[in-house]
């Protein structure tokens, strides 16, 4: 079998891919364009990816394709209709990020919430030595304990965010976009509901049409001043422009994100103009990428591609064969 990995990067270079050449012939790119994906792929039984596009556009004339994996959790890259009318199994990720992303997501949390960036930046200037008493708290900050934590999205990662932010004392509530949540050890609430009582909101939802802009202007105006929004979900999910609206005019207190948009960031995104670390922290889509993250799906896509020669079934998400 021919095995082309496009996006070898979206692993870091300081993770081996070596165990793939146990599996077939290997062709590793570090990253891969749209318009050279085409002819990339045109000889392979097995595409290996993460974000490069594969749909008809891109994948008519790549005959041999029997099996596609994603180097993530998330396929809206794949046109998965596409893929049923050719016959081929897609597969992914399941639950090898979870971890990094709920550790990430109180790490924007804490950074926002207790004005870190402002006290660091206290110390290391020199005020502090210059100061005659023992402590500094000119912007105050408060506790996680008996606040609310909201939750859009209780798959794996929700769930683990919201053992966490019980055991820091959260009430937690939880709202579903699909309205297909299962889950009943929260409370779940409707969308207004889980805005206006939320002083923590945090986003783990998969982006679909029912969430593309879940977080517009209309929602961030009935949530509480008070509330720090964070999005470790997809870009989408929150409208950029509005959230800069909100953040400029002090509807919220502050957001931390992992996720734009458009990745990379683009420079007409008005929240590049927010230089208020205190209100804003950003991260460049990295929440998922621990070593320990990067190593997992590297060795279950390995898993996955076993499965595959061997008729059995594993992470599949379209299979048609």
């Amino acid at each position: 079998m021919k095995i082309v990995v496009l996006e070898r990067d979206s692993v870091g270079g300081d993770v081996s891919i070596d165990c793939f050449h146990e599996l077939g012939e290997l062709s590793i790119y570090h990253n891969t364009a749209e318009e050279e994906i085409k002819d990339r792929i045109k000889d392979a039984d097995i595409i290996i990816a993460n974000k490069a596009q594969l749909n008809e556009a891109t994948m008519k004339n790549a005959d041999s394709v029997k099996l596609v994996c994603e180097f993530a959790t998330g396929y809206d890259n794949v046109d998965l209709e596409y893929c049923k009318k050719r016959g081929i199994r897609v597969v992914n990720v399941v639950d090898y990020s979870t971890a990094a992303v709920a550790q990430h997501t109180f790490a924007l949390c804490f950074y926002i919430l207790e004005k870190l960036n402002h006290y660091d930046n206290y110390v290391k200037s020199g005020q502090y030595m210059a100061q005659s008493r023992f402590s500094n708290f000119d912007i105050p900050f408060t506790e996680l304990d008996g606040k609310v934590w909201g939750i859009v999205g209780m798959g794996n990662i929700g769930r683990r965010v919201a053992k966490i932010a019980e055991a820091f004392g959260c009430k937690v509530i939880f709202y579903s976009a699909s309205g297909s949540s299962t889950c009943t050890d929260y409370e779940r609430v409707d969308f207004q509901g889980l805005l206006e009582r939320s002083d923590f909101l945090s986003l783990h939802c998969p982006l679909s049409d029912k969430t593309r802009n879940l977080i517009d202007l209309d929602a961030l105006k009935q949530m509480k001043k008070s509330a720090i929004l964070i999005n470790v979900a997809r870009g989408p999910v929150v409208n950029d422009e509005a959230l800069y609206t909100a953040l400029t005019q002090n509807m919220i207190a502050g957001a931390g994100l992992d996720v734009t948009g458009t990745e990379p960031m683009k420079e007409s995104n008005p929240l590049s103009r927010i230089m208020d670390s205190n209100k804003l922290i950003i991260t460049p889509h990295l929440a998922w990428a621990s070593i320990e993250a990067r190593k997992r799906v590297v060795e279950e896509t390995y898993k996955n591609i076993q499965a595959f020669y061997e008729g059995k079934e594993r992470n599949i998400v379209m299979d048609c064969r």
